[in-house]
């Protein structure tokens, strides 16, 4: 396959019908939401999250845009750079009565040319890695308007001492991998005050998101049983499923929430 028909494929194997296209899950968007308006509760100058305006980059398709749009009020940017997922993000919103408040937007999350200081919170599930964690913190500080909010998710190191194998794994997949500490030393570098953090459970991964993945790569199996190249990108998702299993005490990905501070 050449690069195109590579990331065809890609798009194929995690489909805008899945219910997830990272590791996370309601409950644990739902607490991140708690958490920040508790915080926000506590500071005069927070931004009025009823009436805030919100930008959810690296959407996906949706399903953390949806609970933002229930349990937070004013309207939400919502962007990926996929048509398909923000498709599927219109036909869910519609669906929960919320389409009104989400306006879908195509684009590069590293090129978007947004106003700087116009949003109250960002959230972003599992996806500035795309910039580099630290590039996107330091992207959305800009983007936020004063005492705004954050909420991001971010694949860590839980433990310091992976097995070998393990530590190889990521040293291909995602060398810049940090452990939390780290992560939130890169934050507060970046402007902002920790207002929480917490690991996303198992259930994040294996429920809401690998074991529905894991039914489509047995479909394709079948499918593309004598096309050696697809195979060869359906068994690197699978590895990737298998390590979690193995290894999941060693890494997983933590909420970060976090807010604006003008001290910087």
């Amino acid at each position: 396959m050449n690069q195109d028909e590579q990331m065809a494929f890609f798009y194929e194997l995690f489909d805008a019908s899945l219910p997830r296209l990272g590791p996370g899950e309601d409950q644990s968007t739902k607490k991140a939401i708690d958490l920040l308006l508790s915080a926000a509760g506590k500071h005069p100058d927070a931004p009025d999250l009823e009436r805030s305006r919100i930008l959810d980059l690296g959407c996906g398709n949706g399903a953390q845009t949806i609970q933002l749009a229930r349990h937070i009020g004013g309207p939400i940017l919502a962007v990926d750079n996929h048509q398909p997922y923000l498709d599927e993000l219109r036909l869910r919103a519609e669906a929960a009565g919320v389409s009104g408040r989400i306006q879908p937007l195509l684009g590069d999350m590293c090129k978007l040319g947004l106003t700087e200081r116009s949003f109250d919170l960002i959230w972003s599930e599992g996806a500035l890695y795309v910039m580099g964690f630290r590039q996107g913190l330091e992207a959305c500080y800009s983007l936020l308007a004063p005492g705004g909010l954050m909420a991001a998710s971010e694949l860590c190191w839980l433990r310091p001492d992976p097995p070998a194998d393990c530590r190889q794994y990521f040293a291909n997949e995602y060398p810049a991998m940090a452990d939390v500490d780290s992560n939130l030393e890169a934050i507060r570098g970046c402007g902002f005050e920790i207002v929480g953090h917490f690991a996303l459970p198992e259930s994040a991964w294996l429920e809401s998101y690998y074991l529905p993945l894991e039914d489509r790569l047995d479909s394709f199996r079948g499918i593309h049983a004598t096309d050696p190249a697809r195979m060869e990108t359906i068994d690197a998702v699978q590895m990737e499923i298998d390590f979690y299993r193995r290894f999941s005490s060693y890494y997983g990905y933590i909420f970060f929430l976090m807010r604006r501070s003008e001290t910087r």
